[in-house]
């Protein structure tokens, strides 16, 4: 029996414990709506990181909004979405200049020689949803004014170098119908930056990169590795990240 403790506020479904909180934070819950909340003897509701790690100006939404699309509506994320992100990663050549260094394993992947687009995709999008419970992903398009975010006319969220992306609550099919083409190549769909709602994975490939970061648990990278469509490798922390031949623009 689910205790009250562990039953979503707003929707009464069963909650769980999040992967990545902020260590200074409440030990948050969440539940397969992606709606969030304090554990048991906290009051009220709490980001899963302080807001305070992203500033807010006028492209910085503060309140959440809808967006239609297929027949339905999807949130747009907010800076409270992406605080547990923002002002978390390093600069240099690392794979933590993507990835914020919170993770047990790293690794990068790229399109092999003579495998399409929509094949690579799809394997590394399969691979992670055989790893990862069902619950709500957050996509996020970075708006290089050159590529395709979806929501052209939604509010953007500021990571990394003050970078905007649009952040939209979707799923792991959106990740692969919603976008037409993206840096990493002109039939891409994948977007720049994705992760489920318990965090328990990012998924990031910055602006100059030919590849895409990730961390995760060791599980997650092994079974990425285990797929020669994927075509992932494990990365150190400290290492630098760019893959044997590929070089960075």
């Amino acid at each position: 029996m689910t205790s009250l403790a562990a039953t979503c506020p707003t929707c009464g479904r069963p909650g769980t414990p999040i992967v990545y909180r902020d260590l200074d934070g409440p030990i948050d819950l969440v539940c397969s709506e992606g709606h969030q909340w304090r554990a048991a003897g906290r009051a009220g509701w709490a980001p899963y990181a302080s807001p305070t790690a992203v500033e807010h100006d006028e492209t910085t939404p503060t309140e959440a909004m809808d967006v239609s699309k297929d027949g339905r509506t999807w949130r747009i994320g907010t800076a409270s979405d992406v605080a547990w992100l923002a002002g978390r990663t390093t600069q240099g050549l690392s794979v933590t200049t993507a990835i914020p260094p919170v993770f047990e394993a790293y690794g990068t992947f790229h399109r092999p020689e003579g495998v399409e687009y929509h094949a690579h995709e799809r394997a590394v999008i399969d691979e992670l949803v055989s790893c990862t419970p069902d619950q709500p992903w957050w996509l996020g398009f970075l708006d290089t004014g050159a590529h395709d975010v979806v929501f052209p006319c939604a509010a953007r969220v500021s990571l990394y170098g003050d970078w905007s992306y649009v952040l939209v609550q979707a799923g792991p099919e959106q990740a692969l119908t919603w976008r037409v083409g993206h840096m990493r190549g002109g039939d891409g769909a994948l977007p720049d930056l994705f992760f489920p709602a318990d965090r328990s994975w990012l998924v990031s490939a910055l602006w100059d990169d030919t590849w895409t970061d990730i961390g995760a648990s060791g599980a997650v990278l092994t079974a990425l590795r285990r797929n020669p469509l994927v075509n992932a490798r494990l990365v150190g922390p400290d290492e630098d990240a760019c893959p044997p031949g590929l070089t960075r623009d």
